[in-house]
């Protein structure tokens, strides 16, 4: 039987203590706050932004909205400026995961050091590097516990009996490839996540553990987590049109992952 020693705190654990929300955060354009309005909003239109942020005494003291600023009537940026609210503010030593899960309900954040707005998080920062990888790392991480809940739930490829002929010669056949290269691995090795997903619907003893209320949600669940993951492995768009369903899944993946964690 194989073990796992990694488990969703691990992952959760280095992504809290080593990669933060400085990791994705770009530094936030200011301007003065008596710099006319006319000025700011020629800067913000040529660089498609949707915020500034508004200095007083050389310290950012608050934003505007891109959409708010006036061209014309001799205006001051000081005019449209607003204070941060904090639901709209994050610590850069805050864990990624905060940031990922604060922007369902917001197209930024500001981002605070040392006692001082200096920083920005959008939805394009949300396609960055440590996102994908913590994203990456859960679906991996949950499809490992997958296979381990197989393996243990149906011994002795007892699975066998949930997947088609088709699929079944699939995985043989990727199992005789592997094997000529010395590879130590067995049938239950070879599945793809889609076979997986499968044994998981189609066993009465496996399919609540997805959802226990619904098996539709449960396959559903699934479903989406794959084609994320695909989208994750060939650097595909993530954000565009599937915010914030992406930050709502991650939360069902890191659920689901300890519920297959508990599970034997």
């Amino acid at each position: 039987m194989k073990h796992l020693k990694s488990s969703s705190l691990d992952l959760r654990e280095i992504f809290s203590r080593d990669i933060t929300v400085r990791y994705i955060a770009e530094p936030l354009a200011s301007f003065d706050a008596m710099v006319d309005s006319a000025t700011v909003k020629a800067f913000v239109t040529e660089r498609n932004y949707d915020v500034i942020g508004v200095r007083r005494e050389g310290f950012i003291a608050g934003y505007a909205r891109a959409e708010d600023l006036q061209v014309e009537g001799g205006s001051s940026l000081a005019d449209y400026a607003e204070l941060v609210p904090g639901a709209l503010l994050i610590q850069d030593s805050e864990p990624l995961v905060q940031a990922i899960l604060a922007m369902r309900d917001t197209p930024y954040l500001f981002v605070e050091s040392l006692g001082q707005v200096n920083g920005i998080i959008t939805l394009g920062d949300i396609q960055k590097a440590p996102v994908r990888m913590w994203l990456f790392g859960l679906i991996s991480l949950m499809e490992m516990q997958l296979l381990r809940v197989i393996r243990e739930t149906y011994p002795l490829d007892a699975w066998q009996q949930y997947l088609s002929e088709t699929r079944l010669t699939i995985a043989r056949e990727m199992l005789e490839r592997r094997q000529a290269s010395n590879a130590e691995i067995d049938l239950a090795d070879c599945l793809q996540f889609c076979d997986k997903r499968d044994i998981f619907l189609k066993s009465d003893r496996l399919h609540p553990i997805l959802h226990s209320d619904s098996k539709n949600r449960g396959e559903k669940l699934l479903k989406d987590l794959e084609a994320l993951r695909n989208n994750l492995a060939h650097a595909q768009d993530i954000v565009t049109g599937q915010w914030p369903q992406t930050a709502d899944l991650a939360e069902e993946a890191e659920q689901l992952l300890l519920r297959l964690e508990r599970y034997l």
